[in-house]
This record gives structure tokens, sequence and C-alpha cells, in this order.
């Protein structure tokens, strides 16, 4: 029997969704340091509400596209659990970074087809877990995540995974049990499936979601 899946909240900014979060069984905390996103905290911000959240969960910086010197600044200042690259970031920079500051560090894959998780072997040395989101959409002004949407599990069904995986793109608290039951995820993340609009957090959504993946 699968035990409980593990449960990342992305995309908090304050400290009471950070404990809404945490109280109703959040696993993993992410902060987005994505200017573009609507999710997007600074590093002042960040670096507080990592001393907020201190143990009591994992850490998790989100990066999409971020230049050398902007990554070294983000990690040198949140000093996070975990670095997420949620952007074209090669397997070379993932396994570099890995490497070199000696944090957790995960992948996400928008997962357009199959042919996705063939290209996903590539990564594997270089990478703690893969993300598996929905594609972005082919938008110039597009958001690397959080954009509400799913794709299709079944394209994980029989699929053997070589690195620990996540599931996340779309998720909410009415359709995260079938999620998992569906794919077997031994972690689910959202974010914009728990606000009430872009960015704005709603603790009502978070504690419903944690308590249906873990009922699953």
């Amino acid at each position: 029997m699968q035990s409980k899946p593990m449960i990342k909240i992305c995309g908090l900014s304050t400290p009471e969704t950070v404990d809404a979060a945490i109280e109703a069984g959040a696993t993993h905390i992410g902060l987005v340091h994505v200017e573009p996103s609507p999710r997007h905290v600074g590093l002042d911000q960040a670096k507080e509400l990592r001393g907020h959240i201190k143990a009591r969960a994992k850490v998790v910086l989100l990066l999409s596209n971020a230049d050398a010197q902007t990554t070294g600044m983000a990690l040198d200042a949140i000093r996070p659990d975990i670095v997420q690259f949620h952007g074209r970031e090669t397997p070379e920079w993932t396994g570099l970074i890995r490497e070199k500051v000696g944090v957790e560090v995960w992948k996400a894959l928008g997962l357009r087809n199959a042919g996705t998780l063939e290209r996903s072997a590539q990564y594997v040395g270089k990478v703690d877990r893969f993300l598996f989101d929905a594609p972005a959409p082919k938008k110039d002004d597009a958001l690397p995540g959080g954009n509400g949407e799913t794709f299709r599990w079944d394209l994980l069904h029989g699929h053997t995974h070589q690195v620990p995986w996540a599931l996340a793109g779309g998720l909410t608290p009415d359709n995260v049990a079938e999620a998992i039951r569906s794919t077997g995820a031994e972690m689910v993340d959202t974010s914009s499936g728990v606000e009430s609009a872009p960015g704005v957090k709603d603790v009502d959504l978070i504690r419903a979601f944690c308590k249906a993946a873990l009922e699953a």
C-alpha cells in the first residue's frame, strides 16, 4: 500500500498561508523567484519567509531561465533545501548546481507527449527529482507553470521512472485524489489550484487540497 503522498504548495508569499499549508500537512513550500509571475517574491521577502518556515517543511526555490548571477544571489539569500528549475535549463547546468552548491535539484518538465519522457533521460544523474507539469502554452508571455492546466496523466502509465518524481499541472482539491490514484504519484504539487485569484492563496483551498491528497 502506498504511503501518504508528499505535498508541495507552491507560490506562497505570506506567513499566514505558509502556516496554513504546513498545518494542513504540506511537506514542501515553494517560493517563486520569477519576476513575470504573479507569485514572484523578491529576495528580501523570500528570505523572511524562509526564516519563518525554519525546519517545519522543505523550502523549494523556483527559478526559470535565471542567469548565473541571479541564481547565485537567490541561493545565497534564501538558502533553500531544494532548487526547482522550471525553464529551459540544460542537464549540464542542473548537474553543475547539484554538484557545486550541494542542494537538491529538481527539473520541471512540461509533459506534452511520450517524447518528453524519452528526452527526460538526459537529466538522469543531473537532478534529484522530476516535476511533471502541463506544458506551457505556446505564446510569448506564457508562464512556465501555475497556468491551471492539466495534462494527460495516462502518459505516465507504465513508465519506468529512473529518478523520484512529482505530479503538477492543474491540480485542485477536486481532482488531486483522482490524479494520485491514476498515476501513483509519490508527491503532488499545486499553485493556482489553491488560489482565489492569480497569486492570491486561499487557506481554505489549501486545507482542502491537503486533506484530499492525504486521504487519496
